[in-house]
């Protein structure tokens, strides 16, 4: 079996507590998955993230042809981390853990995915023209449109204490380049 990896980082100028409380509920998935997918949670989005928690989904992923997707929210450590992992649907296996961070100036979430096809070497196959590009373009889609409903992350210039330290620490640099 062939596992294939899906690694995805992206920056929002949100807290921490705002992206657990938005990406723990499951029902903000919808939100930000495209609408040509039909995505319907069918069960188990009515409580926030936790661990054994079953979710029932239909989905559209190839050419419109409605599928059940189950998946069990596995571990959770509030805010910083859940893995989901696909219990039945359209994947062999499916694993996605998301980790946020608290950056200066918001929050950075990373996910990262592994997963594999059915159907043996013709899954392997298929994959990079049909798999693949969908699942870059369905976590395209995401990071759009998280940027549209937090906005965009921008790297904060340097605090005065930072470029002071610096100053200083080049400042002892050329001291001790002189001295020898």
């Amino acid at each position: 079996m062939k596992v294939y990896q899906l690694h995805s980082k992206q920056k929002l100028p949100i807290s921490l507590e705002k992206a657990w409380d938005f990406f723990s509920s499951p029902e903000n998935l919808a939100r930000i998955t495209p609408d040509y997918m039909g995505f319907d949670i069918v069960s188990g989005a009515d409580r926030k993230t936790y661990a054994g928690q079953i979710i029932q989904y239909k989905v559209s992923p190839l050419l419109g042809i409605k599928m059940n997707w189950v998946t069990e929210i596995t571990q959770v450590q509030a805010p910083h981390y859940f893995v989901d992992e696909q219990r039945f649907g359209p994947y062999k296996l499916w694993h996605h853990k998301h980790f946020l961070k608290e950056i200066e100036g918001g929050v950075e979430m990373e996910d990262i995915v592994h997963y594999a096809l059915p159907f043996g070497i013709l899954g392997q196959m298929v994959h990079p023209f049909m798999v693949k590009g969908k699942l870059d373009e369905i976590f395209g889609f995401r990071q759009r449109k998280l940027v549209e409903l937090f906005g965009e992350w921008e790297q904060r210039a340097e605090s005065r204490e930072q470029r002071a330290e610096s100053r200083e620490q080049r400042a002892e640099s050329r001291e001790q380049r002189v001295e020898k």
